[in-house]
This record gives C-alpha cells, structure tokens and sequence, in this order.
C-alpha cells in the first residue's frame, strides 16, 4: 500500500469533510468562509484520498481545521501522517504556534503529539470542543 501526501483543492476536500464530520448537516454546513484562503492537504492510499485536512496561517500562527479520515481507515495511523505532516508545514514556516478546535472526545488524540488543551471550549452542533495548542521551536 502506498501512501502520499499532497495539496489539494477545497473542492477535494469536502465530500469526505461532509461524510465524516456533518453528515446529517447539509454540505455546505462544511465550507469555511475563508476555505479559499487555506492550504488544503490530502492523504491519498493507493490513489484514493481517505484523508484531509485544512491549513489557516495568520502571522505567525497556523490553525488546522477540517480533519478527516474515512472512518473505515480510522485507527490505522494515517491521520497521525496527515498531522505530523502539517506540523512539520507550519515548523518549516517558522511559525510559533498550531492550534485546533478538537472535539471534547478526541484530545486524547491530539495529546499525542505535543497538544495541550486550553480553558477555551464552546458547543457547536451539540458536540463539546476545546482549543488545543502547540508552540513549535
């Protein structure tokens, strides 16, 4: 099986945006208002794009938003790819900090890699979510 990963238009990005995160919401309850401003990365297995992941930097920080993997490819490492991926991005960059909206269930997730959760949390669509945070050296 072979893996890549590449930039990819918001366009790529949003079936499997809708189909993972909002499914009974409709599409367009996916876009982002500035999606035409971020960095869209892929995770292609065999050709097929099983996950994604949006890229915002302002100044000297990135957020990532939209993070999804198909959910039959969930717990088999490669949205740990996609991520570690996109932190090396914004290391590259020489930006500061990466920070994210995680949901409540998935910190534990983004504990793994260096992530601290901040006192900062909200609701969305009945799902509990907390800013999460990293400073990069």
């Amino acid at each position: 099986m072979t893996t890549k990963i590449i930039e990819i238009t918001v366009d790529e990005t949003l079936p499997i945006r809708h189909r993972v995160m909002w499914p009974n919401k409709s599409i367009d309850y996916v876009k982002l208002p500035n999606d035409i401003e971020g960095r869209h990365y892929g995770l292609f297995l065999n050709e097929k794009l099983i996950s994604v992941i949006s890229l915002f930097i302002t100044d000297t920080e990135a957020q990532f938003r939209k993070f999804a993997t198909i959910k039959e490819y969930q717990g088999k490492g490669y949205g740990s790819l996609l991520l570690q991926e996109i932190i090396g991005v914004a290391k590259n960059e020489n930006l500061s900090k990466i920070w994210c909206n995680a949901r409540q269930n998935k910190t534990d997730f983004y504990t793994k890699f260096g992530m601290v959760s901040t006192n900062r949390t909200f609701v969305k669509g009945a799902v509990d979510f907390v800013i999460m945070e990293s400073l990069l050296p």
